[in-house]
């Protein structure tokens, strides 16, 4: 698990990358853990009180801080009495689970300490930590499964009382676990049980903790990443039990929003993972054209597409939504693909179409024809004698191509750019892969396209997942807009900063996704 640190922002944790996170409750997510402690010592001082004055024993008082974690913090309320007696020379017989408090058995103790929690609970209420309900909030909207283990046969109400219910999909208790005859911590039995109701393998799942026993129980289970929450000053503590990362408060975590591409997962080598993430859920896919589903050329008319990734466009398009989105024009677009039935989304998404007539230009659009139409006379004077330049007129914005350039010449070309533009306030400059270009100076891009396309086809629900396919850094608004809820795959050349969850090697690897999602969903059961 790559980690990194920084001091202005925290501990930076590619958390976003793993299948689920299963959280402790007591101490990680809710206040309560010092409701128990307080419990545990109103019930433990009590009765070795009452066994010294009885027996004419002496016995070292219950410590608040060392006591607690080393003895009862994270176990089963039974495990927790027979570790303290023990610690203090002590045992006591088992008992039965009805016993009653005033019994001097495992069971009575630990029954006692439970109604004294219960006042507590009553008098005191449940806060919760707010660092880890954002966290857990984040967590979800980027589609990692979320569940909550605890030793405790009081986590439902305390999760009630906190109203965080809702932030979990699966709940694993101290009385699920008794009814499994799952052992308690520091055995991973409760964690891994909340892993396979949730669908997800050990090795892509994080484990919360801020016991001992919780922390070990996550190394017990092979997980992929524990997380120690150090609530009382003892990192050391948690570090030595295995932790991976140590913090004070779940606020220094931070999702890993952003990667080097080169430091992305190879998608092919993840579609297990894909699989469970888009279980159950309608699947639509955008694709870029240029870089995308096919290699970049040194002119645009050179892109053609090859047959093979053309029968994969088709095939996947018969089983989901599939729609283009490229800088190219719609009907340049739709030429070059050559496929009836999907969405073109030309201009970055200013002028869509579909089957049947269907389409959409952007209104705002077509108030900066004008500009547009001067401004490209303006750039083939400026670059008249500058070789190798391409000036691409496009509907709804003007590209310059300097690929053929001589590299000494660049930045005679870039400033020809600037100089249209401050005479075109109106428009703005955006970059590409050798490329420059004068668009509209308004809030759409290809983030803008996908929304709108998902909302006008009925695909803006908790049940679709949204898949977008790119290479440049056009593609980057596409990926931030489907971060929180869909899937970004880039295809990977030099290394650059990338919103996408994925990355593929090669144009000729997104025909083997395209292929690998068609024989996914066609396996589906109907």
């Amino acid at each position: 698990m790559d980690l990194g640190q920084s001091e202005s922002r925290g501990m930076t944790v590619a958390l976003d990358r793993l299948g689920a996170a299963i959280f402790d409750l007591d101490g990680v997510i809710t206040k309560t853990a010092s409701l128990h402690n307080r419990a545990w010592q109103t019930m433990f001082q009590a009765y070795l009180d009452e066994r010294a004055g009885r027996e004419g024993e002496t016995f070292e008082p219950y410590d608040p801080d060392r006591d607690y974690r080393h003895y009862i913090d994270g176990k089963p309320r039974y495990d927790g009495v027979r570790s303290f007696l023990g610690s203090r020379g002590i045992s006591l017989p088992d008992g039965e689970v009805g016993d009653p408090p005033e019994v001097e058995t495992v069971c009575g103790l630990g029954n006692r300490k439970d109604h004294l929690f219960h006042a507590l609970l009553e008098s005191d209420g449940v806060e919760v930590f707010d660092s880890s309900i954002e966290l857990l909030r984040q967590l979800r909207a980027v589609g990692v499964r979320t569940a909550v283990v605890s030793s405790s046969k009081n986590a439902a109400p305390v999760l009630a009382a906190a109203h965080v219910e809702e932030l979990f999909e699966v709940m694993v208790d101290g009385r699920l676990a008794e009814r499994l005859g799952l052992a308690g911590k520091p055995a991973a039995d409760t964690f891994l049980e909340a892993a396979r109701r949730l669908g997800i393998p050990a090795d892509d799942a994080a484990v919360f903790e801020d016991a001992i026993s919780g922390v070990e129980a996550g190394r017990n289970g092979d997980f992929a990443l524990v997380v120690g929450v150090d609530r009382t000053g003892h990192a050391e503590s948690l570090s030595e039990a295995g932790a991976d990362v140590v913090v004070a408060d779940l606020e220094e975590l931070h999702l890993d929003h952003e990667h080097m591409t080169k430091e992305l997962p190879r998608v092919l080598d993840c579609m297990d993972q894909i699989g469970r993430r888009i279980e159950g859920k309608e699947v639509a896919v955008f694709l870029d054209y240029d870089g995308t589903l096919t290699p970049i050329v040194a002119r645009p008319d050179l892109a053609i597409l090859d047959p093979a990734t053309r029968s994969a466009i088709e095939a996947l398009a018969a089983v989901c939504r599939v729609a283009i989105v490229s800088g190219r024009d719609t009907a340049n677009v739709r030429d070059m693909v050559q496929i009836d039935g999907l969405i073109y989304a030309g201009s970055h998404g200013f002028d869509i179409a579909g089957p049947e007539g269907w389409s959409l230009q952007h209104e705002e659009g077509a108030e900066f024809l004008p500009a547009i139409e001067q401004a490209e006379r303006e750039l083939h004077e400026a670059l008249d004698g500058i070789e190798g330049t391409l000036v691409e007129r496009k509907k709804y914005a003007l590209a310059t191509h300097f690929r053929l350039v001589d590299p000494k010449q660049v930045p005679a070309v870039a400033e020809a750019v600037d100089a249209v533009h401050a005479r075109h306030p109106d428009l703005r400059v955006t970059g590409g892969k050798k490329i420059l270009e004068l668009r509209p100076a308004i809030e759409w891009d290809k983030g803008k396209a996908v929304s709108w396309l998902l909302q006008a086809l009925g695909l803006a629900r908790d049940d679709v997942m949204p898949f977008y396919i790119g290479d440049d850094t056009t593609d980057e608004d596409a990926f931030r807009e489907l971060k929180m809820y869909g899937i970004g795959l880039v295809v990977r050349d030099e290394p650059h900063p990338t919103l996408a969850h994925y990355a593929l090697d090669h144009t000729g690897e997104v025909k083997d996704f395209l292929e690998a999602m068609t024989a996914s969903l066609k396996g589906r059961p109907t």
